[in-house]
This record gives C-alpha cells, sequence and structure tokens, in this order.
C-alpha cells in the first residue's frame, strides 16, 4: 500500500471455506522472484480475529487489533485494500494530555464501504470525517471478551462481537440445564464470563477427540473445531449442530455444517442457523439453496434463544427429551 516498498505479494493457495490464505512474497528490486519463495500462511485465527472486528462505515485499525502477534498481518491489510468493499483512511484521533484534548492527523486505518465498491486490484483512499479516540476501551480486547456478571440477553444495543458471544453463552446454559454436554468453537474458547473462560466451564467438551460420538472420524472432527456450538448427550445422541450468524453472513455458517455432515456418517441431528429475528428470509434464502439441502437446516432466532434461556434459569426445567428444542427451532426448507 506504500509506493514506497517494492515487495510484491501472491496469493499461492486458498483453504475454502476459511483458510488458510497462503501467500508468497518476494522484492524483485533485491534479485527475488516468487519461485525460490517459500508459502506463508495467513491463519484461519488471523481470519478471524480480523473478520469479528469489522463492522460497515467504521475504520478499523488492523496493527491495533493483530497486535505483534502475527507477521503477515500487513500483507492481509493490503490484500483487504485491494478488494472492492475496503478503502483505506486517516481518521482523527482524540491526543489528551492534561486533560486537555485536541483532535490530531490519525495513523491509517482500512473501512469497509459494502456500498460504495470501488475497481478490483486498486487501493483507494476515502476521507471521513470520524474521530477515533485513543484510550483503551473494552471493545478492544477480542480473545479475552469480559461480559457482565448478569448475562442480560434483552439488552440489544450492544456490540457485534459481545451480542454473538452472549448468544454463544446462552446456548451453553440451556444446553446444560437440559443434560448436554457442549462443543464451542475452538477460537471462542478463551471467552471470558464472570471471570472464568468459556472452556473452563462444567460440561464445556476440552477437545472433540474425546467425544465419544465422534472421536472415530478425525475428518469430521476436524470439520468441527470452529462450529459455534455442537450439543451432545450421552455418548449416544448429538441434539443439535449451531452456527450463530451476526456479522459473518449466513453462508459462512452453512457452509462449516455442510462441511461436517459430509465427513461424517448419517447420524439423526439439527442443522440450525441462530441468527436475529430480522434476519429469517435470509436465513430461508440461503438454507434453500442447492449446496445446503442435505442439511434440513432450521432457525433458531434470538427471541426463541432469549425465550429458552429463561426458562431454563428461572424454571430450571428437566425431564424433557431433545425434541423439546423443535418447538423453538423452526424448519426452513421448501418443497
Amino acid at each position: 500500500m506504500s509506493p514506497k516498498n517494492k515487495g510484491l505479494i501472491k496469493i499461492d493457495r486458498v483453504d475454502l471455506p476459511e483458510g488458510p490464505i497462503r501467500i508468497k512474497r518476494c522484492d524483485p528490486s533485491k534479485g527475488e522472484t516468487f519461485e525460490n519463495k517459500q508459502a506463508v500462511s495467513i491463519s484461519v485465527q488471523m481470519l478471524w480475529r480480523l473478520a469479528n472486528a469489522i463492522k460497515a462505515n467504521q475504520p478499523i485499525n488492523v496493527d491495533r487489533i493483530l497486535g505483534a502477534s502475527y507477521n503477515t498481518r500487513s500483507v492481509l491489510e493490503a490484500l483487504l485494500a485491494h478488494t472492492p468493499q475496503f478503502y483505506y483512511c486517516y481518521p482523527g484521533r482524540i491526543e489528551s494530555v492534561n486533560s486537555n484534548n485536541a483532535i490530531k492527523e490519525g495513523h491509517k486505518h482500512l473501512i469497509w464501504m459494502p456500498d460504495n465498491p470501488h475497481t478490483l486490484g486498486l487501493t483507494v483512499k476515502t476521507e471521513t470525517d470520524i474521530v477515533i479516540s485513543e484510550i483503551p476501551a473494552l471493545e478492544a480486547f477480542y480473545e479475552a471478551l469480559v461480559l457482565p456478571t448478569e448475562l442480560d440477553i434483552d439488552e440489544f444495543n450492544i456490540d457485534i462481537k459481545r451480542r454473538h458471544a452472549q448468544i454463544q453463552i446462552a446456548l451453553y446454559f440451556i444446553g446444560k440445564q437440559l443434560g448436554f454436554r457442549t462443543w464451542v468453537a475452538q477460537n471462542d474458547k478463551g471467552i471470558l464470563y464472570q471471570n472464568k473462560k468459556l472452556g473452563e466451564y462444567e460440561g464445556v467438551i476440552a477437545k472433540l477427540d474425546d467425544e465419544i460420538l465422534i472421536k472415530s472420524h478425525s475428518d469430521a472432527v476436524k470439520a468441527a473445531l470452529l462450529i459455534d456450538c455442537i450439543w451432545f448427550k450421552n455418548g449416544r445422541l448429538m441434539p443439535a449442530v449451531m452456527e450463530v450468524e451476526h456479522s459473518t453472513g449466513v453462508t459462512s455458517g452453512l457452509t462449516r455444517m455442510k462441511n461436517f455432515y459430509d465427513k461424517f456418517p448419517p447420524f439423526p441431528t439439527r442443522y440450525v442457523i441462530v441468527a436475529p429475528d430480522e434476519d429469517r428470509d435470509k436465513v430461508v434464502r440461503e438454507s434453500n439453496k442447492p449446496q445446503f439441502k442435505d442439511l434440513d437446516a432450521k432457525f433458531f432466532p434470538y427471541s426463541a434463544v432469549e425465550e429458552l434461556y429463561a426458562l431454563c434459569q428461572k424454571r430450571k426445567i428437566k425431564g424433557v427429551t431433545e425434541e423439546f428444542l423443535d418447538c423453538y427451532m423452526e424448519p426452513v426448507m421448501m418443497n
């Protein structure tokens, strides 16, 4: 992205649907070529960490999000900047010295503008009047998200990442009350709730390889690692496989579940998209695409998650079978 940078980037391979992205870098000014360069990876964890931070028309600082954790972060930033929906910008920043605030020239940020795409393969600057605070906020922490002591699932005016985590936690507590063991996506086990990592809660499965029902199917285990939530019961049942879709789009969740479906022997379960109530039409449309019809997908709206969570917390229901879930999960397949 900098004219002073003589280096070139080449995408060598992409492992669909979630990565990693394998790239090669070389500097022709130093006599280097792609042929004698080894491919390096932009990891799945890196892609998800950045994806979870992206919101429409909001500047993001890639270096701040990824810190020094990834040596290919500048490459990912450059690749995004060359795609039609991403621009780069320089929002102002608030500088506070001795309680005096001033707006200074900011650092380079990316901004996702889905309604205003530019030409593919170019980097384009856009102007913005947005001002960024340099004071760290809770939302800046992505690997260890701290949630309030009480899970207030009636609150809607919260950021995307927190909302996704609240729904995941609600699903865990629902499963626990119904006697299920819960698999939580590998990259979400570090979420903090009441000063405890989600992966450390009773009934959360530490390793899928240890789950009797699935451990002998290594390809299925691998395909399930990043699925948001899977319920298991008694080592013999799998009541639901669920993807929470708030910011990443319905198709990505359906693709993950279909990949798992294809690698696991035919087994009675529910493949479920958990999403905001207003996304019902999108869930119906995407679920009925030919490539996903085998899933016979169901829609578990946020309002139904909240209702079932409240019922589990207030009434401590027990003794019901997993078919009870069908009262809350809507079939969306069309004939």
